[in-house]
């Protein structure tokens, strides 16, 4: 997300934070892109679909049950917060369990945000690893293909993503916003590559993908992204909107995040509760043949 990672201190306030991310979007709006340009979702001139005959399943998840935790080493497949423990927007990230905003529907996961009786709006994210540093347990994975197939809320003030952060934080944060959404835009999603240093980001390479008005709210899309030694390249629907050669930084493990935020710049006031994010699922593939996850860092993959 543009909220900015680890290493701590990150860019300053979530104020600071959002202020950025809305500001990204209106330059991207006004001049076509921040460094990547507008692609319509049809995909980039003579692109193909994504072929995916040399890769196999590494980590699947279609929500059947909600393996989600609210502390680190809780030993379920997913955790309630950002490793870094840097929650962002507009919204608290609520613990699972009733009354949470994480629950089983007709389709996977639906990730809630409600606002309560004492005005506070309450949301939720899920992680694939439970902390930073040696000690993190969870899924993460060096190269290969990320893919969720999901259904975004509608209205201004909703912000949801599909993100991915690499391990090794011990000079830099690398990120990668395979799914960014502003509901004030719904002809627009992004694709955004960061990579944090010292609370800047001295990539920001930013790919708005051009869609048809609302057409992510109506029905599920699937967004994706394949890192290779060389080049990184997002997909919608599996065709290419997006390439960019792979920087140093990406070339490690990165973990999975999937959230609903509220905010991101964007007033929330005449917001209405409640919305929801779907997720049908989340995948991830490795080239066929490669290694396998650590049973001892993932044992739930």
């Amino acid at each position: 997300m543009l909220a900015g990672v680890t290493p701590r201190p990150a860019m300053g306030s979530d104020l600071a934070r959002a202020g950025m991310a809305a500001a990204l979007f209106l330059a991207s709006v006004g001049m076509g892109g921040c460094g990547g340009g507008t692609v319509h979702a049809e995909g980039l001139p003579n692109a193909g679909v994504l072929d995916l005959s040399g890769y196999e399943i590494a980590f699947e998840e279609t929500f059947e049950t909600l393996d989600i935790g609210d502390r680190p080493g809780s030993g379920k497949r997913w955790y309630n917060h950002t490793p870094w423990h840097g929650d962002f927007g507009d919204a608290a990230f609520a613990d699972p369990g009733p009354g949470g905003p994480f629950t089983r529907g007709p389709n996977g996961l639906n990730i809630t945000a409600t606002r309560g009786t004492d005005g506070r709006w309450r949301s939720g994210l899920i992680s694939s690893r439970d902390r930073d540093g040696p000690e993190g347990r969870g899924f993460a994975q060096q190269y290969g293909y990320f893919e969720i197939s999901a259904k975004m809320p509608s209205g201004e003030g909703v912000w949801p993503a599909f993100w991915l952060i690499g391990v090794d934080k011990s000079e830099f944060s690398a990120e990668i916003d395979v799914l960014e959404y502003y509901g004030v835009g719904p002809r627009y999603y992004h694709c955004v590559a960061h990579i944090w240093r010292n609370g800047k980001d001295v990539l920001n390479k930013d790919f708005m993908i051009e869609v048809e008005d609302g057409s992510l709210e109506r029905r599920f899309n699937t967004f994706g992204v394949l890192i290779e030694p060389m080049t990184t390249t997002f997909y919608h629907n599996r065709r290419e909107v997006g390439s960019m050669k792979t920087p140093p930084e990406f070339r490690q493990p990165f973990y999975i995040l999937a959230n609903l935020a509220l905010g991101g710049g964007w007033p929330i006031a005449k917001l209405t509760s409640p919305k929801t994010m779907e997720i049908a699922y989340i995948r991830a593939y490795r080239p066929t043949g490669s290694a396998a996850p650590d049973p001892s860092r993932c044992p739930n993959c």
